[in-house]
């Protein structure tokens, strides 16, 4: 909300006429923007042209570049504040300059406020001699500019001269290089302003200091409402503003001082770029088709998963010049996403090589961002992003966690998009998690944390997505559906090695678009023409898991052949829960078809197994679902052994059948005990052979 009387200067009356005029005009403006459900009668808006909201420090320079990139005309002011400036990820977003090209890129223009202090403390930048800090940027390749004083006016008159030259100099430099076929990094300007803290406010109360001190941050007189002393402090200082000279008897603000506003794009808050959504084309879209991978029976041929992906994404950036980034942490390759190098490089303004022609896929040019700072990589994609273009980052699993505060702040932040009705809508915020918790065969116990998918549980689901396609054909399905959203974060776990493929395209889209469902030709509860009513249903989602979970089933056809079984693909997690939680979600009606409301559930997940908890436990047959998932149990193990030592391997679902299925118990006795014994002759293979029994890794569905 807002406190006492608003004033606006007229810069909304192209879009709003007649509204913002005077205060009658304004509470018809606000009125306009109330909504149903939020508390007391009338919401007031977020204040035209931005969106006012807290958050975590360090990210001003990666979105400033972000937004530059592929911009030219535009310069983004970064104001760094000297508390943010001690934060890692700011520290690490010095080195945005290596990846602006001055041919292309618009230009970013840091300016670092030493006012001394923090909440309680001083900061450490406006503690160190000026030559030292002068070495420290330039260093990171900035040329600092200095306003420092006390001075109102002369201040005023050192920060005009300080832009003015700033901007010459960003002028200049791209001048030079779009006149001439050089490429070169220039080095940058920035200004370092020194202030004082609480600048203007007042300078002392009860012998404290407080202006040019820690104390005047944000309320230093915190009791004026019942302590006399603090209000006549808070009426001199508010009153040395002279507003009698700022605005006529009625509240509005004088006309001559009114004309000082600039016109029409050149007011911040009317510039496209900060409502990039309005900036934002439509995604030429690729023939996917071609990229499809051929799967003429299921389970019978391995790919890489991501790899079709990444020829998916260099088509975008070839049919979308301009407006699409790949971002990722040196991982580019690793990941399989390297078929963006057949249209596009890393862009790279740092020195070169001769040996970086062999391989190294860098050029001044290129759309493909490197840098091993995820904070750096998904600060620039946001920034990307709210300009009205699309981006696409890329991670390995245990480590999406660096940007989990990212995640979340966009996700709160496009939550409050959804009740500001000038906002545009902007591209997805998209991450591909890879290198997954059950492919660490060297990295290991370090490596192996699914957890990030369970931060996505607790945002709201208007604006979070969850994916675990489990073959590379419902990856590209995945891939057309989230990567054409608006407003929203799509989350997309799939691993890089070789894996089973099991639906062609066409089929995979159809699946996709359900969010879960049965794959006929795995189960044998089909009863053509009797009632459909299984012993178990077996369920999956992910890629090692559905793998181990089919293998299960096989097992089961051949030993028990009498057993019905369902088995059931979840590649949207969300589909889980109702759709009054998250719009994926599925009524309890069709939730009952599936699972049944009596059956046990075996499902094989993923991550941790307390999140489809999570997601079930409103469900009629929730007693019955019993989950495997990784339980915090590794090391450098082979993959089956790593799914063995967790319980999502084939056997120990086989073993779940049949301890939960009631008609078999004791029937099934010599099964469960061939299970076991396997589980110790795999144990013990991987431990002689430092690789899993070949008849395992390289099974394969043959359908009964």
């Amino acid at each position: 909300g807002m406190l006492g009387p608003v004033y606006l200067d007229g810069s909304y009356s192209e879009i709003y006429p007649d509204k913002s005029e005077n205060i009658e005009g304004l509470q018809r403006f606000f009125k306009q923007f109330s909504f149903p459900g939020q508390i007391g009668s009338h919401c007031t808006p977020e204040t035209p042209g931005s969106i006012h909201e807290g958050g975590e420090l360090g990210y001003v320079l990666s979105h400033a570049c972000g937004a530059i990139f592929d911009n030219p005309e535009l310069i983004a002011l970064a104001c760094v504040g000297d508390g943010e400036a001690e934060t890692g990820p700011l520290a690490t977003a010095w080195h945005i300059n290596k990846f602006i090209n001055p041919s292309r890129d618009g230009a970013v223009l840091p300016v670092l406020h030493l006012n001394g202090y923090k909440i309680a403390n001083p900061t450490i930048l406006a503690r160190i001699p000026h030559w030292e800090l002068d070495n420290l940027l330039r260093g990171y390749g900035w040329e600092p500019i200095t306003v420092e004083g006390s001075e109102p006016m002369a201040m005023h008159q050192a920060m005009a001269e300080a832009m003015e030259q700033s901007v010459k100099q960003i002028r200049a430099a791209q001048e030079k290089a779009r006149s001439s076929a050089e490429t070169f990094r220039p080095l940058w300007p920035m200004i370092v302003l020194r202030s004082p803290k609480g600048w203007t406010g007042p300078t002392d109360f009860n012998g404290q200091k407080l202006e040019g001190f820690w104390r005047s941050h944000q309320v230093p007189l915190n009791n004026p409402r019942k302590d006399p002393e603090q209000l006549a402090a808070l009426e001199t200082w508010l009153k040395s503003y002279k507003p009698e000279e700022l605005f006529d008897n009625d509240g509005r603000l004088h006309a001559e001082l009114r004309k000082l506003s600039p016109k029409g794009n050149q007011r911040m808050g009317s510039n496209p770029n900060a409502n990039g959504g309005l900036l934002r084309k439509k995604l030429h879209w690729p023939n996917v088709e071609a990229l499809a991978v051929r799967v003429e029976s299921p389970g019978q041929r391995k790919a890489e998963n991501t790899y079709p992906l990444g020829e998916l994404i260099r088509d975008l950036i070839k049919k979308n010049p301009g407006r699409y980034r790949l971002f990722g942490p040196d991982e580019t390759h690793s990941n399989r996403l390297q078929a963006v190098y057949e249209t596009t490089k890393k862009v790279w303004m740092g020195q070169y090589l001769p040996e970086d022609l062999n391989g190294s896929e860098l050029s001044s040019d290129g759309f493909v961002v490197e840098m091993l700072s995820e904070h750096t990589l998904v600060g620039m994609m946001e920034g990307y992003l709210l300009t009205g273009r699309y981006g696409f980052f890329h991670t390995y699993e245990a480590f999406a966690h660096v940007i989990a505060s990212m995640f979340n702040q966009h996700c709160k932040w496009l939550d409050v998009c959804q009740t500001v009705p000038w906002r545009a809508p902007i591209g997805s915020w998209n991450c591909l998690i890879s290198s997954t918790v059950w492919r660490q065969d060297h990295n290991g116990f370090t490596h192996q944390d699914p957890g990030f998918i369970d931060l996505a549980g607790n945002k709201k689901g208007s604006v979070t997505r969850v994916y675990l396609p489990a073959d590379a054909n419902c990856l590209l399905a995945v891939a057309e559906e989230a990567l054409q959203e608006t407003n929203v974060v799509n989350i997309i776990v799939s691993d890089k090695q070789k894996h089973l493929q099991y639906l062609n395209l066409e089929d995979a889209r159809r699946h996709v678009s359900r969010g879960m469902g049965m794959w006929p030709w795995a189960c044998n509860d089909n009863c053509n023409g009797s009632i459909d009513h299984p012993d178990v249903v077996m369920a999956s989602a992910g890629d090692v898991p559905t793998k181990e979970t089919l293998a299960a089933i096989e097992i089961l056809r051949r030993e028990l052949p009498m057993l019905k079984i369902r088995y059931i693909n979840v590649v949207k997690l969300f589909s889980l829960t109702l759709p009054s939680e998250h719009p994926h979600g599925i009524n309890n009606r069709d939730f009952d078809d599936l699972f049944t409301t009596d059956c046990p559930v075996i499902f094989n997940f993923h991550g941790y197994p307390w999140l489809i908890h999570r997601l079930t436990y409103k469900r009629h047959n929730h007693a019955n679902i019993h989950v495997r998932g990784y339980k915090e149990n590794g090391n450098i193990n082979t993959p089956l052994e790593l799914a063995i030592i967790n319980q999502i391997d084939r056997f120990n679902l086989v073993i779940d059948v049949i301890d939960r299925v009631e008609i078999l118990g004791c029937r099934a006795a010599h099964l469960k005990q061939s299970m076991q014994d396997q589980i110790l002759r795999q144990r013990a293979y991987a431990y002689e052979h430092g690789m899993d029994d070949p008849l395992v890794s390289d099974w394969q569905w043959t359908s009964p």
